[in-house]
């Protein structure tokens, strides 16, 4: 049995996209905010978190002065000031029941607030917290709240009824929904982000052990052969390419390793495959079992490096399932180019597939990078026995 020459992969690793840190909004300080610099309000607006503590400080704000007003001015109902701040204290602790207490107590305040007109802005920014803090889908209860108190005080106060209570009731409302609304835009953007940071991480790790299949696995099944050829050939010329082959797949494995470990370190990557190492590399560990091994590759495909790579991986997986499976004495590796199609046949006279249809991991790495490229792919049995890999990609104009 002949000997083998040196087979192996050109290629280490490639990678796809980065996978970044886990994505977080960075918090801006007022500081960057100045007149004439739209991108920092812009990045300011845009911080949920900032804007946040930016709103509940102007509502604690507007609550104090407004207790302060309405206590310096005087008022027939200065008890009622001092509620506010209790019904403040008491919403802290909880954050399931904070918009209720805010709610009853914007409503309570509405309710005086003919006796003590000042307290409308303590009205309003309780009504604004309640219906950001609400928990439900539609914040119903600062609004229903509020309205009641505002309604109630037509009641109790018939000579002093005034508008005041519906407008602060309005005003809060309003302000609560718009900052909800952008909270939750903001909330949901940083989500988005944080599922396409895993999405990208998954495809990654994908990429990964799709390579390592494809790579390590067909250094593997060549030192197989190569064993096998020692047996009966030269076992000194057998073990040395053994040796060769195991170095190589070592290097290659470290890279991988070293990328999973730290995702953002740089891959070193040898030259990129050409298509004539599928005649070259691929083929030699078929021709080392003394299989007649037949590959025409036509001139002027145009393809991309990307697209090379595509093929010479189906390719290497193809010819690596035949070396593994076959059992054949025949093979043959067609590509060829028709308008904007690329078509991949490989195909071999053996025992055939096990079963149509039964996807190993090497199959499912053939799956996902035709997918890739928006291909197509058949695994079938070759008439008077055998497996054909069928597969075809579109290309650009040649």
């Amino acid at each position: 049995m002949p000997s083998l020459g040196r087979v192996g992969s050109r290629v280490l690793v490639t990678t796809g996209t980065r996978v970044p840190n886990r994505p977080r909004l960075t918090p801006v300080t007022p500081s960057q905010v100045h007149t004439g610099d739209m991108r920092a309000v812009r990045r300011w607006l845009d911080d949920p978190h900032l804007l946040r503590r930016v709103t509940y400080g102007v509502a604690i704000v507007a609550t104090a002065l407004s207790m302060f007003v309405s206590v310096t001015v005087g008022t027939e109902s200065e008890w009622v000031v001092l509620v506010v701040p209790a019904v403040a204290v008491a919403a802290l602790p909880s954050q399931r029941l904070r918009s209720l207490v805010l709610a009853l107590g914007a409503g309570f305040g509405a309710l005086w607030m003919p006796g003590t007109v000042y307290l409308w802005p303590a009205v309003s920014a309780m009504i604004l917290v309640s219906i950001v803090e609400d928990l439900g889908e539609l914040p119903l209860a600062g609004w229903i709240a509020g309205f009641a108190g505002s309604i109630g005080s037509l009641f109790l106060f018939p000579t002093q009824a005034t508008a005041a209570p519906f407008l602060a009731v309005v005003l809060g409302g309003s302000l609560g929904l718009l900052l909800r609304s952008r909270f939750t835009k903001a909330e949901l953007a940083e989500q988005a982000e944080e599922l396409r940071g895993k999405a990208t991480w998954l495809e990654q790790r994908t990429s990964l052990a799709r390579e390592l299949h494809d790579v390590v696995g067909h250094h593997v099944t060549a030192m197989v052969v190569q064993a096998e050829a020692g047996q009966v050939g030269d076992a000194q010329e057998a073990l040395q390419h053994i040796g060769e082959l195991g170095r190589s797949a070592l290097a290659e494995l470290d890279a991988m390793v070293v990328h999973l470990r730290d995702p953002d370190s740089t891959v070193a990557v040898t030259a990129p495959p050409r298509l004539s190492d599928i005649d070259e590399l691929l083929a030699a560990p078929l021709r080392g079992q003394g299989v007649d091994v037949q590959v025409r590759v036509d001139a002027d495909l145009g393809l991309d490096e990307l697209d090379v790579m595509t093929v010479y991986r189906i390719a290497q997986e193809g010819l690596t399932n035949v070396t593994r499976h076959a059992r054949a004495e025949h093979a043959w590796v067609e590509l060829t180019r028709t308008e904007e199609r690329v078509r991949l046949r490989v195909s071999d006279d053996g025992v055939g597939p096990a079963r149509i249809g039964e996807r190993g991991s090497g199959l499912v790495g053939i799956d996902e990078r035709v997918n890739a490229r928006g291909g197509t792919w058949d695994l079938s049995v070759r008439p008077g026995g055998g497996t054909i890999l069928d597969v075809v990609l579109p290309t650009g104009p040649g």
